[in-house]
């Protein structure tokens, strides 16, 4: 089931939930949206299910106007962050209770009900569980058990609000996979909510980045990783290095330092660079001098924090453990750091730009550092 967005807008008192909100999604695919407190990815989710009216525009599901339909009508199945299961009720009698307050001939037998709540225990991998009670089950099982139920009326559409945001960070990254293992499998179109980047680039077909109600930026997660539309994709997605620049003549100047770029911008710009695209680079060679504060190794990486020499800006850089370079790190160390891919934004006061960037993969012709574009 595939779903169109048109211009959907939300205010609350006197705040703008959603402001225009225009999005079309795939049937099969699943779909992050991926955004801070506030943004609207909730706002937008309850609108999908028919829990919150909206104020204007359409939604469709495949050629059916949705906009006024029920939540029943929709056929959409949602999973709540907290689980919402019934306490009194056992696992099977959870998962079935969607299709036992069926009204009239859609209501299946009894038998036909444990048909089915077997079949999505062995899907959701919880065989064995059924006369178990939601407080028998620890917060992996319970959401679990929330999919199933969710799942047994057979939804065009999955909704889940915050699915992991209950769970700790363990049980988390196993249910992010085993999440996109289910939906493989159940092919049903899905669309999850998260302020966690890391699980929307892990999870989702696409990204869909929000911030005051509007969409950002809609793309893969290599599209929105690599090629950030907006300064605040580039800032939310991931720790970011700010700097101020000039580019001139197809020349970057920062600092000091001229890299070649083939943006289209002229004048003031301001740079954004990321810490793994910094390398230490030798004294004799070009780059942008300062001084290490910190230095942490943590698993396969040496982070540390350096000082620029000319402003005292402070740069996050990141490396591999067995860089040579990077194993002589110590705090206070003079070092010459060199940005190998960055992307470029028109200076403005203003924080958040709607320009689009030119993200430039050869920044020095012989270390490209390549940013993939899909």
């Amino acid at each position: 089931m595939d779903i169109t967005i048109k211009n959907v807008r939300k205010t609350f008192a006197d705040f703008p939930a959603l402001t225009g909100v225009d999005l079309h999604i795939e049937s099969g695919e699943l779909i992050a949206l991926l955004g801070p407190s506030g943004s609207g990815k909730t706002t937008l989710l309850r609108a999908l299910a028919g829990l919150e009216p909206i104020d204007a525009g359409q939604i469709l599901f495949g050629a059916t106007d949705a906009t006024n339909l029920s939540v029943q009508a929709r056929k959409v199945g949602f999973v709540f962050q907290h689980y919402a299961l019934f306490k009194h009720m056992t696992v099977a009698e959870n998962i079935a209770f969607s299709l036992s307050v069926r009204e009239g001939k859609t209501r299946p037998t009894s038998a036909e009900q444990k048909r089915r709540a077997s079949e999505l225990l062995e899907l959701v991998q919880l065989k064995g569980l059924e006369k178990r009670y939601p407080a028998q089950l620890s917060g992996g099982q319970k959401q679990r058990v929330a999919l199933a139920r969710a799942l047994a009326i057979e939804p065009r559409v999955l909704l889940l609000d915050e699915p992991f945001g209950a769970l700790d960070a363990k049980v988390r990254k196993d249910l992010r996979r085993w999440l996109r293992e289910l939906h493989d499998k159940t092919g049903v179109t899905t669309v999850f909510v998260t302020h966690d980047q890391e699980e929307a680039l892990e999870l989702a077909d696409r990204v869909v980045v929000m911030s005051r109600g509007r969409i950002e930026q809609v793309g893969t997660t290599a599209e929105v990783y690599e090629q950030p539309a907006t300064p605040f994709v580039f800032d939310f997605l991931g720790s970011v290095n700010l700097l101020a620049g000039e580019v001139q003549n197809g020349k970057l100047r920062l600092n000091g330092l001229s890299l070649p770029t083939d943006s289209q911008l002229s004048g003031p710009v301001d740079v954004y660079v990321r810490p793994h695209d910094l390398r230490l680079v030798e004294q004799t060679s070009d780059g942008l001098d300062a001084r290490i504060i910190s230095v942490q190794r943590t698993g396969p990486l040496v982070k540390a924090v350096a000082a620029l020499a000319h402003d005292a800006s402070k740069m996050d850089i990141e490396l591999g453990h067995l860089d040579p370079m990077a194993l002589a790190l110590k705090p206070g160390t003079a070092v010459r750091l060199l940005p190998v891919s960055f992307g470029l934004f028109a200076r403005t006061p203003h924080a958040e730009v709607q320009t689009l960037p030119d993200v430039v993969p050869n920044a020095v012709p012989e270390q490209r550092g390549d940013r993939a574009r899909a």
